[in-house]
């Protein structure tokens, strides 16, 4: 019984780090997903660009979209990911 117990909280703590650690974003040219291993750890799992490669302002963004671009630009273009 304790064998299983352990089990599950090693297989419970795998998937929390993964979640936490480990990302997927879509290329802002060509929508192509790509998993990638984040350089801190959020919750946020997705990631995309919603201004892609249109000559939009992030200003002209709603707050949701701002946030959604600051998180792409963070975790995938100032890493070199989507280059």
């Amino acid at each position: 019984m304790k064998k299983k117990i352990l089990f599950g909280i090693f297989i419970f703590a795998a998937v929390l780090i993964i979640r936490f650690f480990c990302g997927v974003y879509i290329h802002d040219e060509f929508a192509t997903k790509h998993l990638f291993i984040k350089y801190r750890p959020t919750w946020k799992w997705t990631f995309y660009s919603p201004i892609g490669m249109s000559d939009r302002k992030i200003e002209e963004l709603s707050e949701e979209e701002q946030i959604d671009q600051k998180y792409f630009n963070e975790f995938v273009l100032d890493q070199g990911l989507s280059n």
